[in-house]
């Protein structure tokens, strides 16, 4: 293992988040008397933060015209807040991986575009903070994936040398490349692309087999 730090994207990656902001948005969309979305449609609205899965969901549900966005997104994330944890959990072999990482010395961090705030709560209600030398969210004073700047500052806070990331969609692979960081995508999150057309340098089907991906680049 050459990686002195591993990071990860949040939702999509490292916790299957989907439910929880599942039930988010449809209640914002129910508070402007819309549909609800399928939770099984869910999935293809998240990534890119809050507000862009709001958009993908009035895009679907007949449109922004006439709706304060602003305030609707508002909702949408105090109702999150108050119910952050209710439904997500790790991915299959996520705490294995992580004490697997922890056990060779590796620093384990995360950069995500969920506000700071609402990612700390959640790590920290998940039992799961402790685990992170960083945790940099939206509104931490960087620009939101796929810009680089906030991987940047993970490296940097993590102590510097060899870092690598692991996330799901074309956001994060497209940090990481910014970033000069080799990228693994798990094919079990919120892919916005075939996951093997991301870019990523490797790509893993189960946590299990993040650890011998991390050994081969």
């Amino acid at each position: 293992m050459r990686f002195r730090t591993v990071g990860f994207d949040l939702d999509g990656t490292l916790l299957d988040t989907s439910r929880d902001l599942g039930v988010a948005l449809n209640h914002a969309l129910a508070a402007i008397d819309r549909p609800p979305v399928p939770q099984a449609e869910v999935m293809n609205l998240i990534g890119g933060g809050s507000g862009l899965m709001l958009r993908r969901a009035l895009a679907l549900t007949g449109g922004e015209a006439g709706v304060d966005f602003e305030a609707l997104r508002q909702i949408l994330l105090a109702h999150y807040e108050a119910n952050i944890a209710a439904h997500t959990a790790l991915y299959p072999g996520g705490a294995a991986m992580l004490d697997a990482l922890d056990a060779r010395g590796v620093k384990i961090a995360m950069v995500t575009n969920k506000p700071q705030h609402l990612a700390v709560k959640l790590l920290g209600e998940l039992g799961l903070l402790d685990r992170f030398v960083c945790v940099i969210g939206g509104g931490a004073g960087f620009p939101l994936k796929p810009a680089p700047d906030a991987l940047h500052a993970m490296v940097e806070r993590s102590g510097g040398g060899a870092a690598a990331y692991v996330g799901d969609t074309t956001f994060d692979t497209g940090a990481a490349q910014a970033a000069g960081l080799p990228c693994v995508a798990v094919s079990f999150g919120f892919n916005d692309k075939p996951v093997g057309e991301l870019g990523a340098a490797a790509v893993i089907d189960h946590f299990d087999a993040l650890l011998p991906a991390l050994a081969e680049l």
